[in-house]
């Protein structure tokens, strides 16, 4: 027998509402674009050289794990395949960046699709995504930046998808993205917990009690479980970079530096495009149904306000704003002064491109790169110099005398740098780098009788004098280019007469976060 409904099913029924706008056409245009962008990055994998974070990546590979003190094991894993099959070859390194890039040009796209956006919506959107930092960037690079950005892009595809169809089992699509992505960052968490609070916030509120959801939450529990055990068993050392990196340790951290990313990060030329579309994503009749996603990225961007994090954290799911807009933007286009209208985006395009392929792509010459690049993409002055920091360190070995020189080590201020010493310096005769930054702590400390240290990251000498007797300026850092990077000029100091033993400095004061 069917019962009447109650008063409490009324009060929770919703109102009524125009039904969301079927799918768009499939087109072609959006792959074509993706596809250049991979082409693209592939030729330009070579310029320039390792970034400090790839470095990092390579050493973190020779010690496989479940988990490290900054990120999962997925990066580490693909670094150490990858290296293993073409040693020393950027452009190998860096294919799975590039083809991603593309595949996000693509999603991107897919999303707009799923608003009702027609073809040329599609490719506006493929477009903003192809000339977005957020995509370039890190499409350049391996990293786990990059990895991410297809994991959220795809779970927002899954979640636009199901809002706009009504079939919860596309939730599954979104806990098989998450849990991949907790894999290699705690991030995609983050993203989990904006969805939930756009649903709750902007329903439909009934997937809060759906069973798909449910089991998209278990999918993501099995898959993250190894990183999570890992985290668990070395006492979430994951809260510690996290603290390091909101009290501005790091780069692009910072709640002013948070705001300022988000005019930036797509693009300058599409900050009217995202914000139309997240206007028309809360408040347009016809797409109540996606609200979940509009207010999903503005829980998104609080917490990593108010957290201080990275600002670039939000940024994929900015772009499944952004293709709302796209969609807003091209109807725009098509109506009234549709001349005048198109040719005022046709400019702004133009101006993106030439922006994009200077600032955010090694297109420049190493030797001769404006400081402005670097003060926009700090990451592009990261990937110069890397050998020539080895030949500084190598001409203060050499200047040592032998007796010393056989038992000498190296102590770097951060995972680059040692990074850096472990690809360069077997050719050049140095020894040993150690360093306490993030997951290099583990990876070991010097032995107990190194009392003869070449140190470099420190700008100040204060902190190696407390723990040496002897502190000597040696050289200084030269890679012959006049890149404003962090390596570029930096002391480099002899240590000797170790004060107390390295098992009680490492963890203590060596160790460190950020």
């Amino acid at each position: 027998m069917v019962e009447p409904a109650t008063d409490l099913d009324r009060s929770e029924a919703p109102p009524e509402v125009a039904a969301p706008s079927p799918a768009g056409p499939r087109t072609v245009g959006p792959w074509l674009v993706g596809g250049a962008v991979s082409a693209v990055l592939l030729l330009l994998a070579g310029r320039y050289g390792y970034h400090r974070d790839e470095l990092y990546f390579l050493l973190c590979g020779r010690h496989l794990d479940w988990g490290y003190v900054d990120q999962g094991p997925l990066v580490p894993a693909l670094a150490r395949l990858l290296d293993t099959l073409a040693p020393g070859n950027l452009v190998v390194l860096r294919t799975p960046s590039a083809l991603i890039a593309g595949a996000a040009v693509v999603v991107v796209a897919a999303i707009a699709r799923e608003f009702g956006g027609g073809r040329g919506a599609q490719l506006f959107a493929a477009f903003l995504a192809a000339v977005a930092g957020i995509v370039l960037a890190p499409g350049h690079l391996l990293s786990t930046t990059t990895v991410d950005l297809l994991v959220w892009l795809g779970a927002a595809w899954c979640a636009v998808r199901m809002l706009r169809t009504g079939d919860t089992r596309w939730a599954l699509g979104v806990g098989l993205a998450l849990g991949v992505g907790m894999l290699n960052k705690l991030l995609p968490a983050l993203l989990a917990v904006g969805l939930l609070a756009g649903v709750a916030i902007g329903g439909p509120r009934r997937l809060l009690r759906d069973r798909w959801v449910y089991a998209a939450a278990g999918i993501v529990v099995v898959l993250a479980a190894p990183y999570l055990l890992w985290q668990a068993a070395h006492g979430f050392p994951q809260l510690s970079v996290a603290s390091a990196i909101a009290g501005g340790d790091s780069s692009y951290s910072g709640r002013l530096d948070a705001l300022q990313l988000q005019l930036v990060i797509i693009s300058p030329y599409a900050v009217p495009i995202w914000v139309a579309g997240l206007v028309a994503l809360l408040r347009r009749p016809a797409w109540r149904a996606y609200r979940a996603i509009g207010w999903a990225w503005l829980v998104v961007f609080a917490i990593v306000l108010l957290a201080g994090g990275k600002g670039y954290y939000d940024a994929p799911l900015l772009l499944a704003v952004t293709a709302a807009g796209a969609v807003v933007t091209a109807e725009w286009a098509g109506r009234g002064a549709v001349l005048a209208r198109r040719a005022l985006l046709a400019a702004g395009a133009a101006v993106a491109v030439s922006g994009s392929a200077v600032l955010l792509l090694p297109t420049l010459p190493a030797d001769r790169l404006p400081g402005f690049v670097v003060d926009v993409n700090y990451d592009a002055g990261e990937t110069i110099g890397w050998p020539a920091f080895a030949d500084s360190l190598a001409a203060v070995h050499r200047g040592l005398p032998p007796e010393q020189r056989t038992r000498a080590v190296i102590l770097t201020g951060n995972y680059g740098e040692a990074g850096a010493v472990a690809r360069y310096g077997p050719q050049r005769g140095l020894p040993r780098a150690y360093s306490g930054h993030n997951s290099m702590a583990g990876f070991g400390r010097p032995p107990e009788d190194a009392d003869v240290v070449i140190a470099v990251g420190w700008a100040r000498p204060d902190q190696l004098r407390g723990w040496f007797t002897e502190v000597t300026e040696a050289g200084r850092i030269d890679q012959r280019v006049d890149v404003d990077n962090d390596e570029n000029g930096l002391p480099v100091y002899v240590c000797r007469g170790l004060r107390r033993p390295w098992s009680q400095l490492w963890d203590i004061e060596v160790r460190h976060a950020g």
